[in-house]
């Protein structure tokens, strides 16, 4: 009887193998959603964020009103919907984060890597607006708000509370634009004491109410992400669904308020000659953009800890469209108690709108001065700055999972036992790297990194992403990937969009937001030229990113540059589901370490071309050949 081959344990399976220990375990050792909901509630959470509360009335009334909801809603389902679908499917179908993830075309690992430049840059900064908010939030926890009334020490000589008597016209008897209320004084002079510093290159000291802000919420935002998805999976429970509570009170509050009226009529009043203007689909088109959180990484961090059947597809329209609904809401909430200001002041409600507009403004000023108008001021506000709290939270979990889940797939076998640790190092680096950001002048650091560090660079980024997907990886392929994922094709809609329509969209934002620069500026200050240049260079390094990991990717290949070219752009071998019970078709067993010969063929007889890592395997592969032919 002849001898049975003897496969070689490079070329085994992990069924192949028997009781031996393996070294990793893909699935458990890399973790997984606890339930379905998890992922959910994350991607809500993510998404649903600050902007939501302030960002979109303020655009929705500057842009037309209730008419800026057509561009707003036409721009989501161009843009908005099918990058998000495609961002979920690539973290989806893979199992990894978004460095890995490029196996796709390792052609285009740069622009993983401008992702997490993009989003530690953003997390640095964002992560400060919750210490801001965390600095509020104790400070509601009086009888009086603290920014209620003049007299206190940081004051000037200009501060009036405008709640004094009105004439008989029912209009106040002060002149509103000669005065500073005290809610936008002790933003400037107590929280950010700005009156210390004299400009970005001279910051002045340490604010350390504001530095131990800070601190409690990187140790929170630790805490929270301290087991990974296990974690941050169970904390978005309360996260992401507890400031629709608030959100609904406020809202029931605020449209029972004297006044409402107003400011909701002037919220959704369509103005349809806006919709003339480029500028208001842009505005639009932003809006959608920033608020779903695309090209961040977040989603796709995320979308690699489901199942992989996961129903995405659902779960793609929930999100989206709550997070639309939500923003809309929010308006109603935020413009029924200006309505009331507006009374109370006898002032119009867009003179109340703008009023705090400016960076830093939009919760200190006037919102700061809403809260003190209110009856039971200081509950309204210690619940207002707790929504925004728990806004914040689930953004930044997501960043932050975005980086370490990215960084412990590349390099598994040394971190992912260690991912708890790798963690709080990451947060302690961010914790020291943001220190700045709570000097005196921390404000104009935070505004340069909020106008350049996920401007320009990230919509190259996603552009690169888009592009590269569709057509390098290939359409076909893409759409074959999500068919054995989910049951079924993506239909025309989403193949036009990721073909044309939304790189074409995000080009025209790009090409937009370069031709309609603008300087960074902080109320009457003005940045110097070394910070603006500073701040281009910033933009510039995510995008520069795009072809170093090009140069990277061609060299590590050999023959002429159009081969090395080739090589790179196709798929890694080891590319497609992480389990090796959903490789099917063409992904049979090729599993790094797994991989079967005859799969192999079809491998590179689908992509073509062979690299010298192949060698090896096409040799093995016709050795067993022959040994199969002399049983015979």
């Amino acid at each position: 009887m002849a001898a049975q081959p003897v496969t070689p344990d490079l070329l085994m399976t992990p069924s192949d193998q028997g009781d031996v220990d393996l070294d990793v375990d893909f699935a458990a050792d890399r973790g997984n959603w606890t339930g379905k909901l998890d992922f959910l509630l994350s991607c809500i959470g993510y998404c649903v964020g600050l902007g939501n509360v302030w960002r979109f009335p303020y655009r929705a009334y500057t842009n037309g009103g209730g008419a800026f909801l057509v561009p707003y809603f036409l721009m989501l389902a161009i843009c908005g919907i099918p990058l998000f679908f495609l961002e979920l499917s690539l973290g989806q179908f893979s199992s990894l984060g978004p460095l890995a993830v490029w196996k796709i075309s390792p052609l285009f690992k740069g622009a993983g890597a401008a992702m997490l430049l993009i989003v530690g840059l953003v997390a640095i900064y964002y992560n400060m607006i919750i210490a801001y908010v965390l600095f509020y939030l104790f400070a509601s926890l009086t009888s009086d708000l603290p920014w209620e009334h003049c007299g206190n020490w940081w004051n000037t000589d200009l501060c009036r509370e405008h709640r004094g008597s009105k004439d008989g016209n029912g209009a106040l008897a002060l002149n509103l634009s000669s005065t500073v209320s005290p809610s936008e004084e002790y933003w400037s002079r107590y929280v950010l004491h700005i009156q210390g510093s004299r400009g970005i290159g001279s910051p002045g000291e340490i604010r350390w109410n504001l530095c131990l802000c800070l601190l409690l919420a990187w140790v929170i935002v630790f805490l929270c992400i301290l087991k990974g998805v296990k974690s941050s999976g169970k904390v978005v429970y309360f996260t992401a669904t507890f400031p629709y509570l608030i959100l609904l009170m406020l809202l029931v509050r605020g449209v029972t308020l004297p006044g409402a009226w107003r400011g909701i009529q002037f919220y959704l009043t369509p103005q349809f000659h806006h919709l003339l203007s480029s500028k208001v689909w842009i505005e639009a088109a932003l809006q959608i953009f920033y608020s779903l959180g695309v090209g961040f990484g977040g989603l796709l961090t995320f979308a690699s800890y489901n199942t992989f059947h996961q129903n995405i597809y659902r779960d793609t329209f929930i999100v989206t469209l709550g997070n639309a609904i939500t923003s809309i809401l929010a308006g109603f909430a935020i413009f029924s108690v200006l309505g009331y200001m507006s009374q109370e002041l006898g002032v119009p409600v867009d003179q109340v709108a703008k009023a705090g507009v400016q960076a830093g403004e939009g919760v200190s000023g006037t919102l700061g001065l809403a809260m003190t108008m209110l009856p039971l001021a200081p509950f309204w506000s210690f619940l207002f700055f707790f929504m925004l709290l728990t806004l914040g939270l689930d953004s930044q979990f997501a960043f932050l999972e975005t980086i370490v889940t990215a960084v412990t797939d590349e390099f598994p076998y040394y971190l992912r036992p260690k991912k708890a640790v790798f963690s709080g190092l990451i947060c302690v680096a961010m914790y020291l790297m943001g220190l700045v950001l709570t000097t005196d002048g921390g404000m104009y650091w935070l505004v340069l990194l909020d106008d350049y560090s996920a401007s320009f660079g990230l919509m190259v980024v996603v552009i690169t992403t888009c592009l590269a997907v569709t057509r390098v990886y290939g359409i076909q392929r893409f759409c074959r990937d999500i068919h054995m994922m989910l049951g079924f094709k993506p239909g025309l809609y989403f193949r036009a969009c990721w073909l044309f329509l939304s790189p074409a969209t995000l080009l025209a934002l790009l090409v937009y937001s370069i031709v309609k620069y603008q300087p960074s500026e902080y109320g009457s200050y003005r940045f110097p030229a070394w910070a603006e240049l500073l701040g281009i260079l910033m933009g510039l390094l995510s995008c520069l990113m795009i072809p170093a990991g090009m140069l990277v990717a061609v060299l590590r290949e050999e023959g002429s540059l159009w081969e090395r070219l080739q090589q790179a752009s196709r798929p890694a071998m080891d590319w497609g589901p992480s389990l090796e019970e959903n490789r099917t078709g063409m992904y049979v067993a090729t599993l790094a370490g797994s991989q079967s010969p005859k799969p192999l063929m079809v491998h590179m007889r689908k992509y073509g071309g062979i690299t010298s890592f192949e060698n090896t395997a096409i040799e093995v592969d016709r050795e067993m050949a022959e040994e199969e032919e002399s049983m015979m």
